[in-house]
């Protein structure tokens, strides 16, 4: 099974003027400017500030709505002793969010635990089980991470128990908030923060920059725990510009050269302390192990290891960690073989705009990863479902461009509960609504997803002749980190490129393919160049005369020497007449 063609779409151009401009006054290369304007950095100050990102330029965090509210509730609690809780989600953004308030708070208040939800007991969210843990345990403030913004009904009994509710949340609101003291979340429609989308975790980081400010706490103390914050902004997808972005770069920073305890456990346990963590690193690398956790046992395992503050039970709980994530990958393995097997056995599937596949035996905790897996070769809005305490729940993922949140939204009639953004989504309804929802779902979609989103695509920034890549351009490339959602890893197009002869497959099943190629217009260097999963062309590009590949620039480090290497997206192999 080989991931089906792309279509390349090549940026519109900058203004031709402005860019001259950009790469006189920064002695950089006409692409390198490009690349700047089509991230909207227009001006020579706005380009000093994107290449060198600052943490005196986050917001102030009392530009946040309630945030005044949710300081004064929780300084009464300091006064008052109170028991304070703090509740996340079971994911990496939830964990981390938890790990980072528990940590900072604990060096200051010792009447404080933490809580997460059991994926297969409780579902996403504040649960109704979560509030009487509270209760029994006398905790009388709560403080929600990643989760709680549709959490109305659940705060309403929350009151009835005596408990208060600081939400943090960053998910897109329902029509009515949750009645609690505080609800932090810059997408709520009355709130004017400047920055709309923080992680879940970034907004528990905020609570903390408007706590350090009002108690006069050095920011460094916070800053501390910025990695944290780092691997919940790479994890959970969000936009890498703005605030994402300032706290991305130092939390990287500090992943990479002095993490905390739990993280440096993972870094051991996956063996990349070697090499430059990047945000892919840890969306492939340390996220995984995080959600592996709460995906095969339990999340509040993800947070004793996050906020542990010893190397031995840290490492103790790394390599347990670990053995969760194989087995999760063995998981995921099998349930994607037997949705493939339901996809070939739909004689109508080729007629459908969307995928949405149900086992009720599959394992709630990878599904998601499942609907990811499988946008790859199915390219359509992907929902799998699965059964849970007598409920069927689903996890959501989406194609570029289409909003799945809205289509699923248009459903809401038929489900007990779900939420989510633009990408992906969580839902869940009751068995006797399957059929009517998968069809419901069907007909939304396919009367509002565009053609032209049904196929997929490569987006590619310029182009860009190989006697132009030289040690300069990429060290200022490397400026442009880190990358990721609004500032995606920069795509060029060469032509009439050709191999030395030297091409081979690699890897265990010779699925890639290692390259060395030359461009007319500069034959004095071969590049290095890979491309992954790409084993099977082998014997194509090796035939044809010249060919057309879309890529990006990385280092290939190899017996202590550094060169670079092209990493290969795709190829294109023209016709005769095209390379005549």
């Amino acid at each position: 099974m080989t991931i089906p063609e792309k279509k390349w779409i090549i940026k519109t151009k900058g203004e031709p003027q402005l860019i001259d401009l950009l790469a006189k006054e920064l002695d950089i290369h006409p692409v390198l400017a490009n690349l700047l304007v089509q991230r909207n950095i227009t001006s020579i100050d706005q380009a000093k500030k994107f290449f060198r990102p600052n943490l005196n330029d986050l917001h102030d965090p009392f530009a946040m709505k309630d945030m005044d509210r949710a300081i004064d509730r929780l300084k009464k609690a300091f006064r008052n002793n109170e028991n304070i809780l703090i509740y996340g989600d079971y994911d990496v953004d939830g964990t981390t969010a938890v790990s980072l308030l528990y940590s900072f708070l604990k060096k200051r208040y010792t009447n404080i635990d933490f809580y997460i939800p059991d994926r297969y007991e409780e579902g996403y969210g504040i649960s109704f089980k979560g509030i009487d843990f509270a209760a029994k345990n006398n905790f009388s403030l709560v403080i929600a991470l990643d989760c709680g913004i549709k959490a109305v009904e659940k705060i309403k009994y929350a009151h009835s128990k005596n408990i208060d509710f600081i939400i943090c949340d960053h998910h897109l609101p329902g029509d009515t908030l949750p009645d609690a003291i505080a609800v932090l979340d810059p997408k709520r429609p009355d709130c004017n923060y400047p920055f709309k989308e923080l992680s879940g975790c970034g907004v528990g980081f905020k609570l903390l920059q408007a706590l350090c400010i009002t108690n006069h706490i050095p920011l460094e103390e916070l800053f501390s725990f910025i990695d944290l914050v780092a691997v919940s902004i790479a994890s959970d997808i969000v936009p890498i510009l703005d605030e994402n972005r300032i706290i991305a770069h130092y939390g990287l920073k500090k992943l990479n050269e002095n993490p905390i305890i739990g993280l440096k456990a993972l870094k051991d346990i996956a063996k990349i302390n070697d090499t430059k963590l990047n945000v892919n690193d840890v969306v492939f690398k340390i996220g995984p192990r995080i959600n592996a956790a709460g995906r095969i046992e339990k999340g509040n395992k993800a947070v004793r290891l996050l906020t542990a503050t010893d190397e031995v039970t840290a490492r103790r709980l790394a390599r347990e960690i670990n053995e969760c994530n194989e087995g999760r990958k063995e998981l995921d393995q099998n349930i994607f073989k037997e949705a493939i097997e339901l996809i070939q056995q739909d004689p109508e599937y080729h007629r459908k705009k969307t995928t949405v596949l149900y086992k009720e035996d599959w394992n709630k905790g990878v599904i998601g990863i499942v609907a990811s897996r499988l946008i790859d070769y199915y390219y359509r809005p992907t929902i799998i479902l699965t059964k849970s305490n007598g409920l069927i729940n689903g996890s959501a993922r989406t194609v570029e461009g289409f909003d799945l949140y809205k289509a699923i939204e248009s459903c809401a009639h038929l489900l007990e509960n779900y939420g989510g953004h633009t990408f992906a989504a969580g839902l869940s309804l009751k068995p006797e609504n399957l059929y009517t929802f998968i069809q419901t779902f069907e007909k939304v979609v396919s009367e509002t997803i565009k053609e032209e989103q049904l196929t997929p695509f490569i987006e590619i920034d310029d182009e860009l002749e190989f006697k132009d890549i030289d040690s300069k351009f990429f060290r200022i490339l490397h400026y442009f980190e880190p990358f990721g959602p609004g500032n995606m890893t920069p795509i060029f197009v060469s032509y009439n490129v050709y191999d030395s002869g030297s091409g081979k497959t690699v890897g265990k099943n010779a699925e890639h393919l290692k390259l060395e190629l030359k461009q007319d217009s500069y034959k004095k260097y071969f590049f290095p160049a890979i491309a992954f999963n790409f084993g099977h062309k082998v014997d194509e590009l090796i035939q044809a005369k010249k060919f057309n590949i879309c890529y990006s620039i990385d280092k290939n480090d190899f017996m202590n020497k550094e060169t670079l290497q092209l990493r290969i997206r795709d190829f294109q192999i023209p016709s005769t007449d095209e390379t005549d």
